[in-house]
């Protein structure tokens, strides 16, 4: 393929979600290939010390090139891990050959422009059991499973270690300012978490039964749910968003991996049906709360993301997050 095809296939792969935007890959195009590298110099050594979020960042990126070069009527094959000898070489994309674009290829490739991370509330309106059926068995193609959270002791002890979690991180100060360096206050960040994007009350105080991510905690005090109005009026009704968990047998970097290609698949499949998602991963970021849910669920395998997804409210749901240039991530090799 020619470089100013490749800058458009890597232009969807950046639009892929990462844990903080640290958007942590590169790529190497050349001729019949993609190579997704994986780029150490925007690591989170508190969050995530062992890289795997970062991993399955990049597994996300993977299957949003893959999208867009099916929908440009490309086939591909995907390699994990290709040289042992190369640690930052997590992937190569190969073409394949000529691929006559579907209706559903199209509307995949148009959902990656489309989604974005939704931290605010969600309507009330349930996602129907059928969606959840179908990004099941598309999470299950890459070896992934892909769990709802709907057993009422199995939602209670997923809040309790997320409400945990979230504690543990506010109360050590190396988390909090791995936290503060990623937040941004300029529009044109091209990379972190924009302040816009994130809710400006206290996560605590949303009636909702689940806790997302506080970006600044370190700039306000906690408080407690009130409602405005009327003292004696009844309480609001509490957000319930659909929760799904989603694993694998595995726990090594093919496993995380896999795990974000799937993920990269049911997300654009959400966005396609009009869903928004927003991961809820503090139970996963602590190697102890990670443990206790598998054993608390009584899981078979290694919980990878948490994701809290619903049909968002009318109106602006957040700023989106910036992405860095084409330019700064890709190199195209001659021949």
């Amino acid at each position: 393929m020619e470089q100013q095809e490749w800058a458009q296939v890597v232009t969807a792969a950046t639009r892929a979600p990462s844990i903080h935007n640290t958007q942590p890959w590169r790529f190497v195009a050349s001729a019949d290939r993609l190579e997704v590298r994986y780029d150490a110099t925007r690591a989170l050594p508190v969050l995530d010390p062992t890289g795997r979020q970062q991993v399955i960042s990049v597994g996300i990126a993977v299957e949003f090139a893959v999208v867009a070069l099916a929908a440009a009527g490309h086939l591909s094959e995907v390699q994990l891990l290709p040289d042992p000898g190369d640690e930052e070489l997590l992937a190569v994309v190969r073409l394949a050959g000529p691929h006559d674009p579907t209706a559903e290829d199209r509307e995949l490739a148009a959902a990656v422009e489309r989604r974005h991370t939704v931290r605010a509330p969600f309507r009330s309106q349930a996602v129907p059991a059928e969606l959840l059926d179908r990004l099941q068995a598309e999470a299950a193609s890459f070896g992934t499973w892909f769990k709802p959270i709907t057993r009422s002791e199995e939602e209670v002890a997923t809040v309790f270690l997320i409400s945990r979690a979230e504690e543990m991180e506010q109360g050590d100060p190396a988390y909090v300012a791995e936290l503060e360096s990623w937040l941004r206050t300029d529009p044109a960040a091209v990379d972190g978490v924009p302040v816009e994007a994130v809710p400006s009350g206290d996560p605590h105080a949303r009636p909702s039964n689940w806790t997302i991510r506080d970006f600044v905690v370190g700039s306000r005090e906690r408080s407690e749910f009130n409602p405005a109005g009327d003292p004696d009026a009844p309480p609001p009704d509490v957000e319930r968003p659909t929760v799904v968990l989603m694993g694998t047998d595995g726990d090594d970097r093919v496993a995380w991996l896999q795990s974000g290609r799937a993920l990269a698949r049911v997300l654009l499949q959400a966005t396609a049906a009009g869903l928004a998602a927003s991961p809820l991963t503090q139970a996963l970021d602590w190697p102890a709360t990670r443990t206790r849910m598998r054993s608390r669920l009584s899981l078979v395998g290694h919980p990878q993301m948490l994701l809290r997804m619903g049909y968002p409210q009318e109106g602006p749901s957040g700023a989106h997050s910036g992405r860095r240039p084409v330019a700064e991530v890709l190199t195209v090799r001659e021949g």
